[in-house]
């Protein structure tokens, strides 16, 4: 059961911490309808991204095998079989698909595009090289999307196109880490790829995605003050209600991608992006400063 848990990966259910994007960004959060809605699609692109993951183990055993790092997986050491992966692979594709059913027929739709997309991924796309970067930015961006499609409310068009560069920047990351640790035996659409290429994908992905983000702060409607600190800043601060108080939350935002940028040429650690976001401490803390900074800036001023 242990060796199970561990092929359902999930550690990288972080990724689809981003269903609640749309439920955050537009103060919906603790709307108890919209926020039911964000937590079911979550459960079910969790779901269905296991389900994936085990697809995807089961095609790769014996190329994770040779590698210095996948050998390590359940089904590449033999710890689970074949046909059970098979079995809980199909049960939770059925579940999944049940729960997103359960939101609206829309996100059913949405959820089916996905997990076809997760399965031609591993099948066939993550082959091809350039398609298979822009297939991992597709899915980050199908997740945002699909957060908007459950709860109704829509995201900023900045804010969209900030996800679409960083999910790039990512992306490319991720193979130039592959590229430099585990060189092109152990990826087929690694043989498309070269240092110096890859170099210029992640840093100029890395500098759109500051640029659309900095596009938000500078063009987004002025805050709503309605929060539990308004008279207090009508009273004693009335200047700061016209100011555009989201572009205090740049300084995290540069912090963020100048970090993950000293982990992937520096460290040649961007292979695991969830593992990185969940344990290396200063990318940790910038991205819970720009967390802290939102819910403030949305739900107390």
């Amino acid at each position: 059961m242990l060796a199970i848990i561990e092929a359902l990966r999930p550690n990288q259910w972080i990724k689809n911490l981003s269903l609640f994007a749309a439920a955050i960004l537009t103060g919906q959060l603790f709307n108890h309808r919209i926020f039911n809605a964000s937590l079911l699609a979550f459960i079910s692109f969790c779901v269905l991204s296991s389900s994936s993951y085990l697809v995807n183990d089961l095609l790769d055993i014996d190329k994770d095998r040779l590698h210095p790092v996948k050998k390590y997986r359940p089904l590449a050491r033999g710890a689970i079989s074949k046909n059970t992966s098979l079995f809980v692979a199909l049960f939770l594709t059925i579940l999944g698909l049940f729960i997103a059913f359960s939101i609206n027929s829309a996100f059913f739709i949405i959820a089916l595009v996905f997990i076809f997309m997760q399965y031609s991924y591993s099948l066939f796309i993550k082959k091809k090289a350039l398609i298979d970067i822009v297939s991992i930015a597709f899915f980050f961006i199908l997740r945002t999307y699909a957060g908007e499609i459950a709860t109704g409310f829509h995201l900023p068009i900045w804010i969209t196109l900030t996800v679409i560069f960083l999910a790039l920047f990512i992306a490319s990351g991720k193979r130039r880490s592959e590229l430099y640790l585990s060189g092109k035996s152990t990826r087929k659409a690694l043989e498309g790829y070269s240092k110096s290429l890859l170099n210029f994908y992640t840093t100029i992905f890395a500098v759109c995605t500051l640029i659309s983000y900095a596009m938000f702060t500078f063009l987004a409607e002025k805050v709503s003050f309605d929060g539990i600190i308004h008279e207090f800043l009508l009273t004693n601060f009335p200047a700061a209600l016209d100011r555009k108080w989201w572009m205090v939350t740049l300084m995290p935002v540069i912090l963020g991608i100048m970090r993950y940028g000293q982990i992937i040429f520096e460290m040649q650690e961007g292979e695991r992006p969830e593992r990185v976001v969940a344990t290396d401490i200063p990318l940790l803390g910038s991205v819970l400063l720009w967390g802290m900074m939102i819910i403030t800036i949305i739900y107390v001023l």
